[in-house]
């Protein structure tokens, strides 16, 4: 645990809106970023100055570890150019399609490979955090269906194991991150994957946000994991989601409408902040806001509401 003002952090798809970029879709985002990697970092990072973040999250293309090796061609260079703004890498995402898939059963060396490349890149850069989710679930009524059951967990939590130590010879700690409609979303997906898991090796990430989305408590969830929590995600919910969606590669679009900026929905921030306080990851304070038009002020104003939120739960 950590006294004194944290470090305020955001996950790079806060920039993943088209405005921002004067472009007309998420597309042409993700195609302009690809040309120009080294540009798109330059100004990603230029517009932190406006903010009092300085830390960032890496995640899905095109704020990838692969952009950043094709911008700065090693992980030491970017983290020099990070160093020059006052600013450093807090963690990366194994996101989506960029990775081996967990749930296929039979490819447990591609998949602690790949972790291992990426907490390499992590040392390197000056970061010791690799986030980690599990697989997605099926859309509801779905044959044969998917059963997030003990023998399902316990398959996840082997992998698991296998991905932390493997990482933890690199000194970097492996952190799950609780995603919508992922079979690490409920509060029990929660707890039981926790109680299945090795502390040593397995860490939490939890998400305001998604746990809220799922009907789950946030803050019940951080106060009983507390000592596992190595970094939260602090993001807001409108309300639970109530209806059944459809998991496929539109689900992330059909889940913005039950999300909003810090301080517009129905977390409780100062029970959220005390419960942060409490962990090993205290000490930074991760304001996800996927997509803002306006990244500088939805920034500025989550700032505000995180440090409004740690002042009442003082």
């Amino acid at each position: 645990m950590t006294s004194g003002a944290p470090r305020f952090a955001t996950d790079v798809i806060t920039f993943y809106h088209p405005e921002f970029w004067d472009l007309g879709s998420a597309d042409a985002v993700r195609d302009w970023a690809a040309a120009r990697p080294r540009r798109f970092w330059e100004r990603l990072t230029d517009a932190l100055a406006g903010t009092e973040v300085t830390g960032i999250e890496l995640t899905f293309a095109p704020g990838d570890i692969d952009s950043v090796l094709r911008a700065y061609g090693t992980a030491t260079a970017f983290r020099e150019a990070l160093a020059a703004r006052g600013l450093s890498v807090v963690s990366a995402f194994i996101a989506g399609g960029d990775a081996p898939d967990w749930g296929r059963g039979d490819n447990l060396p591609a998949i602690v490979a790949d972790a291992e490349r990426r907490a390499r890149f992590l040392a390197e850069a000056g970061a010791d955090l690799l986030v980690a989710g599990l697989p997605m679930r099926t859309t509801y009524g779905t044959r044969p269906p998917l059963f997030v059951d003990a023998a399902y967990m316990s398959r996840m939590a082997d992998i698991a194991h296998a991905v932390g130590e493997a990482v933890s010879r690199h000194g970097v700690r492996l952190a799950f991150h609780t995603e919508s409609h992922s079979t690490l979303w409920y509060e029990r997906d929660i707890d039981l994957f926790m109680a299945l898991t090795d502390p040593r090796y397995v860490w939490l990430c939890p998400d305001s946000c998604h746990i809220a989305l799922g009907g789950g408590d946030p803050v019940a969830v951080a106060r009983r994991h507390a000592p596992r929590i190595a970094l939260a995600h602090w993001k807001d919910a409108i309300r639970p989601i109530d209806v059944h969606l459809t998991i496929d590669d539109t689900v992330y679009a059909q889940q913005q409408p039950y999300m909003t900026e810090l301080g517009n929905g129905i977390v409780d921030w100062p029970s959220w902040a005390a419960a942060m306080a409490r962990t090993p990851g205290a000490g930074t304070v991760l304001i996800e806001l996927d997509e803002a038009a306006d990244p500088v002020a939805a920034l500025r104003a989550g700032t505000a509401v995180a440090r409004a939120a740690r002042s009442a739960s003082a």
